[in-house]
């Protein structure tokens, strides 16, 4: 049993806008979680969150950026688990598409397996949809 996460957000900031968001480490903190990402193919960043050790989280994210392509697509591991022992391997992708009013901003978090990953999957995919969606949409708005 495989799950992923669709999801699309409808934004009426342009896409340079919220790229921004999605790339800029101080930002990323705002809405997501304290990281030291870079957008370079290749580099290795973490997220760093309050551990989950009852459900095998150690409360780091070990991602790279895999692809770039500016103000269109952001794609990254996801690796989760506790104490270097992975319980998730997954990617996330970042899709902006201009729209009339603004950025229609898809997000795909793929690669969760089996039972192992069911509740990642599930207070995940309830995560992206509300508390960051939210937090990300009212930072996005606010943007001077």
């Amino acid at each position: 049993m495989n799950k992923d996460i669709n999801q699309v957000w409808e934004l009426a900031q342009s896409p340079d806008i919220v790229w921004q968001y999605l790339t800029t480490p101080e930002l990323i903190a705002q809405w997501l979680m304290k990281n030291d990402f870079k957008p370079e193919v290749g580099h290795k960043f973490n997220f760093h969150t309050m551990p989950m050790k009852a459900f095998g989280f150690d409360g780091v994210v070990y991602c790279e950026v895999l692809e770039l392509v500016p103000m269109q697509k952001l794609v990254y591991s996801w690796r989760g688990g506790n104490n270097g022992k992975i319980n998730l391997d997954s990617v996330v992708t970042w899709t902006l598409t201009p729209n009339s009013t603004g950025t229609t901003l898809q997000l795909q978090h793929t690669g969760f397996k089996g039972l192992k990953n069911l509740m990642a999957y599930v207070s995940m995919n309830a995560g992206w949809g509300s508390k960051i969606k939210t937090r990300f949409t009212e930072l996005v708005t606010q943007h001077k």
